[in-house]
């Protein structure tokens, strides 16, 4: 076995510079492996490249990778990431898949729900390595003249992206809640339907794409952020608000309630209008309640900072016996 540095392949089926979550994952995982003292390529596929270890994201899409590695390095271990996509699509029905997490030594998740989906086996390689994030280098008070509620996701399907601008649409006429919305349409239909409600919601406003810093930065000065998705492996958003400070209302579904606990209130039914239209006027109206949810976020910071994670890898690395 090898000690010290070693040379780690990281194969991830989304562009290394899109902003979509899997490639944010991949880039902070290279980031992190290179400080831990590794050299780290990061690539779509892997062909061949040197390599003491190969990390792949996504079970799937990367199960050529995965299956040519493990046929051509023998012996070498196999760290797998799971996606929101594995986790509640794929696996259950996809050959490809579930055959990559039969060859991977070590099996990584994002949240502590995700061994609910995985068979025996599979489960005994779990590690949930929990996604870190950063505050802001500049950061805004929260407006004073409205309840300013923030929307952080690309326009697309399964981020269900519209939904707080639903819920937004009937609120009381003394409410001061304004629904902020950062990403890009995926789809001209989105763009379409975004400008749409911003026409028709007074309550709505569409910014469209923003760098990182910027989105974090409105993030940061947000009274409330709301993750709408039907499917998360582990929302980066969700990070990024703990980090911040700043409460969550979120879907109830497993890659969300893995993240924030079970008992966390900030929960409302998959695409209930109704129910997330409630939960908006209560953090509004009811500053227990806020400060409840506050102080549940307040109490996860340590877990999503960028040290944990780090540490996370390095136990990792050590666990899969290359460095003895």
């Amino acid at each position: 076995m090898r000690s010290g540095l070693i040379n780690i392949a990281i194969v991830t089926p989304s562009a290394a510079h899109d902003t979509l979550g899997n490639s944010i994952t991949a880039v902070r995982w290279t980031e992190i492996l290179r400080e831990l003292g590794h050299r780290v390529e990061l690539m779509k596929e892997w062909n061949g490249e040197e390599a003491d270890l190969l990390v792949a994201l996504h079970a799937r899409r990367s199960h050529p990778s995965i299956e040519r590695f493990h046929d051509r390095c023998p012996g070498r271990p196999i760290i797998v990431g799971l996606t929101g996509t594995d986790l509640y699509g794929d696996l259950p029905d996809d050959a490809a898949a579930r055959h990559s997490l039969r060859l991977a030594s070590r099996i990584v998740a994002l949240q502590d729900r995700a061994g609910a989906e995985l068979d025996d086996e599979a489960r005994g390689k779990l590690c949930v390595i929990y996604q870190s994030a950063r505050p802001p280098v500049r950061s805004a008070p929260p407006r004073g003249d409205v309840f300013e509620v923030c929307v952080l996701c690309h326009l697309r399907d399964v981020k269900d992206p519209l939904r707080a601008a639903f819920a937004a649409r009937d609120l009381p006429s003394q409410s001061t809640i304004q629904i902020v919305h950062a990403g890009r349409a995926l789809e001209p239909v989105w763009a379409e339907r975004a400008r749409a409600e911003e026409q028709s919601n007074p309550r709505y406003r569409w910014l469209g794409d923003l760098d990182h810093a910027d989105a974090i930065e409105l993030l940061s000065r947000s009274r409330l952020l709301v993750v709408s998705s039907e499917v998360e492996g582990g929302a980066n958003v969700i990070a990024e608000a703990i980090v911040c400070g700043v409460p969550v209302i979120c879907s109830r579904i497993p890659g969300n309630v893995g993240m924030l606990g079970p008992g966390y209130r900030g929960f409302y039914n998959l695409k209930d209008t109704e129910s997330l239209r409630a939960l908006l006027i209560c953090a509004e109206t009811d500053p227990d309640f806020l400060q409840d949810l506050q102080g549940v976020v307040n109490g996860l910071k340590d877990r999503f900072s960028p040290g944990h994670e780090v540490e996370s890898w390095r136990k990792l690395l050590e666990d899969i016996n290359l460095f003895r």
